[in-house]
């Protein structure tokens, strides 16, 4: 066991300790591509307890260790490469229910609880947490939120921050803090909450959350739409200028409609959630739109439906062999479809609503440059999430030519003036 185990193991009685060479070989690989090759990594702590982890971050600032937080690492890798952290601080240990206030539709749990066991516990009260991230079996409530992992029902309910009424952190000199509370109505103090949201572990590290949540619908439908890219840009405009309430509106691509076996062409997909006569009422409404258009139409419902779902989740997050890049895209919501339309090669999907998506593609960096370059040109982005090391290391992951550079660098200096947490994984190499 290596000196900085064995110091840590004199502190915390409770806590797992394993040294690099001792962890498991999927771990290994699994935080090798989220650091830089000259990184060697000590060891790997599981806290059990925030109060532990309060000691492991005091420890960390005491002897100027750097640190990469993490819940089961499904998401680790996204952002840029973390340089120099010599520990490796896991909440998945910290998975306990806090507190489920039925009545006023609100839950609190530590950071380390598994997002789809989260959602087994609220559908035993007939409510869940309207969040569609990435990876859902393995992404843990803490790493939904410090990547802002939303998913298509923002449609609807907005990202994770809109859900957010608190959370409890512990800063990067092991203090304990925390931000709003566990009800609906609070205004009191800062809206940290927000500041964290996509922080990616820089600021501090999450060790539990409040959710708003809500009840589950009586009946889900999904429409979905195929055809040209200008039918299904004036069906996507129709769509959303009317009085319709649709929970989830994604642009497809034609590559992603086609490995998904719904036809040829570009794709738009509309789930409606609510009694069964409104969900049946507005299916039919949308898809006489799409046959005015002349697109191709179909309804799903009932076990079809979920199946849709999850089969376009793990077509955009289970990594094919064809496409070892994943980015995230964001572009002016009006041209989705015709960016989509410039893309017919990539698997892509794009949330009409707010312009925000995911796109895959292989290892070629001219591509994504392109890409990038063309996005920035009419006002979106192009983030790099996942990556190999090679490719992260040719480029600028996130490709941020704002203007708020000096302001996100003096808010980390606030939150952690001795770069302990992430070094390097942030915009600018925050």
């Amino acid at each position: 066991m290596n000196s900085v185990a064995q110091k840590l193991k004199s502190i915390l009685s409770n806590s797992t300790i394993i040294p690099w060479e001792d962890a498991k070989v999927a771990r290994k690989s699994e935080i090798s591509q989220a650091v830089t090759p000259s990184t060697t990594v000590d060891c790997l702590v599981y806290p059990d307890t925030l109060e532990e982890l309060a000691l492991v971050m005091t420890f960390a600032h005491q002897q100027r260790s750097r640190v990469l937080p993490c819940g089961s690492g499904s998401k680790i890798s996204w952002g840029g490469l973390v340089d120099g952290v010599n520990l490796v601080v896991s909440t998945e240990r910290l998975n306990r229910l806090i507190d489920h206030a039925v009545g006023d539709l609100t839950v609190t749990v530590e950071a380390g609880m598994k997002f789809a066991e989260l959602q087994k516990i609220l559908a035993q009260q007939g409510q869940f947490l309207p969040l569609d991230p990435a990876y859902p079996e393995t992404a843990t409530i803490g790493g939904i939120v410090a990547t802002a992992s939303a998913g298509s029902w923002r449609q609807r309910y907005g990202g994770v921050r809109d859900m957010l009424l608190g959370l409890s952190f512990v800063r990067s000199d092991g203090q304990i803090a925390k931000a709003g509370g566990r009800v609906v109505k609070n205004v009191a103090g800062y809206d940290l909450m927000k500041l964290f949201t996509g922080s990616f572990g820089t600021l501090a590290i999450i060790s539990q959350v409040t959710f708003r949540v809500y009840p589950l619908p009586e009946l889900s439908g999904t429409v979905v739409l195929i055809g040209t890219a200008e039918g299904i840009a004036a069906a996507t405009k129709t769509l959303l200028a009317s009085a319709l309430t649709p929970t989830a509106v994604d642009l497809l691509s034609p590559t992603l409609v086609a490995k998904a076996n719904l036809g040829e062409g570009m794709g738009l997909i509309v789930r409606f959630q609510s009694v069964a006569a409104s969900v049946k009422e507005q299916s039919a409404r949308l898809l006489e739109v799409g046959q005015h258009l002349g697109l191709q139409g179909t309804i799903y419902s009932d076990a079809d439906e979920s199946k849709l779902w999850l089969l376009l989740q793990e077509q955009m997050w289970i990594t094919p062999q064809d496409a070892a890049v994943t980015c995230k895209i964001g572009v002016v919501p009006s041209s989705s479809a015709a960016i989509l339309a410039e893309i017919p090669s990539l698997l892509c999907l794009i949330h009409a609503g707010s312009g925000l998506g995911v796109v895959r593609n292989s290892t070629d960096v001219k591509p994504i440059l392109e890409m990038r370059s063309r996005l920035s040109s009419q006002g979106g982005f192009l983030t790099i999430l996942e990556a190999p090391i090679a490719l992260k290391q040719q480029l600028d992951v996130w490709g941020y030519t704002g203007n708020a550079l000096d302001l996100m660098r003096k808010i980390k200096t606030q939150f952690d003036p001795e770069n302990i947490l992430s070094p390097g994984r942030f915009v600018g190499g925050i």
